[in-house]
């Protein structure tokens, strides 16, 4: 039976090595590298990304708002954050820059 399981024997020094700081400090270091490329460095370019969206619209834009409408922007308000949207040639619809999600290539809305 012995065979399978080695013996323990009891260790000659009195006390085990202290485990030094250094080790922690380079896991540490490693695990906020894996934060900032994994979590916080994508989330910033979607941000940018997404500012950039809103800065660059303007009047005739056919947009995608977060809830889902598809319409043409017929007015901005720069000094505010809203923009008109014109889902048909009745309905308008006032919604915030940050609601809009993508901005269409023209014709989509014809297609529909």
């Amino acid at each position: 039976m012995s065979f399978f399981i080695s013996s323990a024997h009891a260790s000659s020094a009195a006390a085990a090595p202290a485990g030094g700081g250094m080790e922690m400090l380079i896991m540490l270091g490693i695990f906020g590298l894996v934060f900032y490329f994994l979590i916080y460095r994508p989330q910033a370019k979607r941000v940018k990304e997404h500012k950039d969206l809103m800065g660059a619209l303007g009047k005739g834009d056919e947009v995608l708002t977060q809830g889902g409408l598809v319409g043409k922007i017929t007015k901005v308000a720069d000094d505010k954050d809203f923009v008109v949207i014109a889902l048909n040639d009745q309905a308008e619809v006032t919604v915030q820059k940050s609601a809009i999600s993508a901005v269409l290539p023209k014709g989509t809305m014809k297609s529909l």
